[in-house]
């Protein structure tokens, strides 16, 4: 996750726990079955870091719903990004797309938070260069609103609008040793939206 959403000193405060976070992974896996008629040819995509856990714990649901392993990988969206020459560098992240491919599938991206669209944007490019889904959809654990694109999540666990002062930040057990979204407000203001 971006500094941009990180909730910064002791303010921050949860507006969700990890029994939230299961509750909101669990309805969004039965949306998934139910608009996807069955999810036989779903793929989950989860935007590194924390979207790849995310799209791991999607598929664990998903395949307790449907009784069927459900292919699950990562994109990898560093060089796509529109904010390359205004931030420092940084490391590149794995690209794994599962041995079924992605050609005439149903992609689901999966991400933590929604914010101004650019990270979803630069990963419809990155999915571009992979090769052509049937469709792509979003799937995230928080809509934060502030959008500066076109761009909407299919799949939301919770929405949490925002002011551009607060910070959002999603920890999960796999990076951080617990699940919770964690909302704060920035010691200065933001230089711009990611």
């Amino acid at each position: 996750m971006d500094a941009q959403h990180e909730a910064t000193g002791n303010a921050a405060r949860p507006v969700l726990e990890a029994p939230d976070i299961a509750r909101a992974l669990t309805r969004i896996a039965h949306e998934i079955v139910e608009r996807a008629k069955g999810a036989d040819d779903v793929v989950l995509l989860g935007i590194p870091t924390r979207g790849v856990f995310l799209a791991g714990r999607l598929a664990d649901k998903l395949e307790e719903i449907t009784g069927r392993k459900m292919p699950v990988g990562s994109l990898d969206i560093t060089m796509y990004r529109d904010d390359l020459r205004l931030r420092p560098a940084r490391a590149l992240a794995r690209t794994e797309i599962p041995g079924e491919g992605i050609e005439g599938r149903l992609v689901v991206l999966v991400d933590d938070v929604l914010f101004s669209g650019r990270t979803i944007r630069a990963a419809l490019d990155a999915l571009g260069d992979i090769g052509r889904p049937r469709a792509v959809q979003l799937a995230v654990l928080v809509d934060r609103g502030h959008r500066e694109l076109p761009i909407r999540a299919d799949y939301v666990g919770k929405n949490l609008p925002t002011s551009l002062r607060e910070t959002v930040k999603v920890q999960l057990a796999e990076e951080d040793g617990r699940d919770a979204v964690l909302l704060g407000v920035q010691q200065t203001a933001p230089a711009g939206a990611q």
